[in-house]
């Protein structure tokens, strides 16, 4: 369907029944209308999300076309969370058309009927239709297949990454509180040296009663290389000069516990990761991605599965939009304000781009001509994360030629499209 708020209008005729819905997570509310914001049901329809629930909202809007005598129905919601992700699914198995309206619409003109400023169950419905009437909404993209996956999986990867950072932290906690010394003789608590003798030995008092032979014993039977005496010396003589707590038995368990936390949570991100690499490498042309240094398979997924199936968009505009990335002015009159990003999209979208920034524009050679040039040029040259976010529309740009195309990344097509012959001449 077209996306233009004239032909948006224009889909909603005298034969298009439209009907607002509030989403709950137990029970949904329903008003109907006709196209021109007129009510036609008299009271608010209430329905549960269950198979039955949505069977019987199909009746209610049957029932309300055979009145309205309409051909089309328009059914408006707010992207509430998860929850409308079934009544999604059923809709369109049903042929229905599901609108989204923008939550931030809604709070914005809920007061325009009655002047009052509450939310009710009763009041939105009426709310998203009128934002439907208008024209103020759009169709939702439900990925499938592949990209679906996909967005599962990242999800998933996302999560599990935050759980491990969150394991790391406690561990980090008790070595601060036990034995604080550990953190000085390795650089890092992660070390599989350092994890073996915690495993074996949580407390200093472990260690030291353990000893360097027998440190140096558990390495060997773990067969860990670049490991020996000497190092098994140092972390005991760190350990009998420990100015941690004296630890009992419930401490030991703690960090045990958190150990196989820790220890779980790392045999999950690499399945997780390996199931992301087959399906990512799924998608068409997506190795030609992973040819641009830089860009490795983490962003490569999460763009994917952010973004769908790049073919659906007729511009990388239209993606810059969708993270959040486009342009917004203020500015009356005379007076031009300051312009910025307006945030109006997909946040993790947005945090991938600006992430995956950073160590191409210091490791990557044209990327970084592109940052030099945003941040040097004569005509409104731009700050640091400025160029960055402008860098990261350049990336979407080769990213949405390569998915639609096929073609191979270039990097020197990449150079010439941003060192203008006025600025070269100069």
């Amino acid at each position: 369907m077209n996306y233009t708020q004239n032909s948006k209008i224009a889909q909603v005729t005298e034969s298009t029944l439209v009907v607002g819905v509030d989403i709950g997570s137990e029970m949904n509310f329903a008003r109907a209308f006709n196209w021109r914001g007129q009510e036609l049901s008299k009271k608010v329809f209430r329905f549960s999300n269950s198979l039955e629930g949505f069977q019987s909202f199909l009746e209610y809007l049957k029932s309300y076309q055979t009145i309205a005598s309409t051909e089309q129905i328009i059914v408006g919601c707010e992207p509430t969370g998860h929850y409308w992700f079934n009544l999604a699914r059923y809709l369109n198995a049903q042929h229905i058309n599901l609108a989204l309206v923008n939550p931030y619409h809604v709070k914005q003109i809920k007061e325009l009927d009655d002047n009052s400023p509450k939310k009710t169950d009763l009041k939105d419905p009426k709310t998203i239709a009128k934002l439907v009437v208008d024209g103020r909404y759009s169709y939702p993209y439900l990925p499938e297949g592949i990209y679906a996956d996909l967005r599962e999986a990242v999800s998933s990867r996302d999560r599990i990454v935050k759980e491990l950072n969150a394991a790391t932290n406690r561990i980090k906690r008790w070595l601060k509180i036990y034995f604080p010394e550990d953190l000085t003789v390795y650089k890092s608590f992660s070390a599989e040296s350092g994890l073996a003798v915690l495993e074996m030995a949580p407390l200093p008092k472990d260690v030291v009663m353990l000893g360097a032979e027998g440190v140096n014993r558990l390495w060997r039977e773990k067969k860990l290389r670049a490991v020996g005496m000497k190092r098994a010396q140092t972390l005991v003589e760190a350990a009998h000069n420990s100015i941690g707590l004296v630890g009992g038995e419930c401490a030991r368990m703690e960090l045990q516990l958190l150990l196989e936390d820790y220890r779980a949570k790392e045999v999950q991100l690499e399945k997780v990761t390996a199931v992301l690499e087959t399906e990512t490498l799924k998608v068409p042309y997506a190795e030609k991605l992973l040819s641009i240094k830089g860009v490795g398979l983490i962003t490569v997924a999460g763009f994917l599965s952010e973004v769908g199936d790049v073919r659906r968009f007729d511009s990388p505009k239209q993606i810059q939009k969708l993270a959040g990335l486009e342009l917004k002015e203020n500015s009356s009159g005379k007076h031009r304000g300051r312009s910025s990003i307006s945030k109006r999209g997909r946040k993790r979208l947005r945090k991938i781009l600006f992430q995956v920034m950073l160590p191409m524009i210091k490791n990557n050679a044209e990327f970084r001509e592109v940052y030099e040039y945003f941040t040097t040029r004569q005509k409104n040259p731009l700050k640091g994360k400025q160029a960055i976010v402008a860098a990261g529309c350049k990336l979407i740009r080769v990213f949405y030629a390569i998915l639609k195309r096929g073609v191979d990344y270039n990097p020197q097509k990449l150079r010439t499209d941003i060192i203008r012959p006025e600025l070269v001449a100069a």
